[in-house]
């Protein structure tokens, strides 16, 4: 079950990420700090393509 729990995590911060979310919403989301969830999903992310938000950049 935990396996299956980290598979749809994974699959939902990429959704939200792709959708434009900010790391402090997905980890609010997840109920865990920023830090924590950009440690855990950032170089998965970034070698699946998705493009990340930075600190300070504004969705237009």
């Amino acid at each position: 079950m935990r396996r299956l729990a980290d598979q749809l995590e994974d699959a939902a911060v990429e959704q939200a990420m792709r959708a434009g979310w900010s790391w402090p919403q997905v980890s609010e989301a997840l109920g865990v700090t920023r830090q924590a969830v950009h440690k855990k999903h950032a170089k998965r992310l970034i070698a699946a393509g998705v493009k990340l938000r930075r600190r300070g950049d504004e969705r237009v």
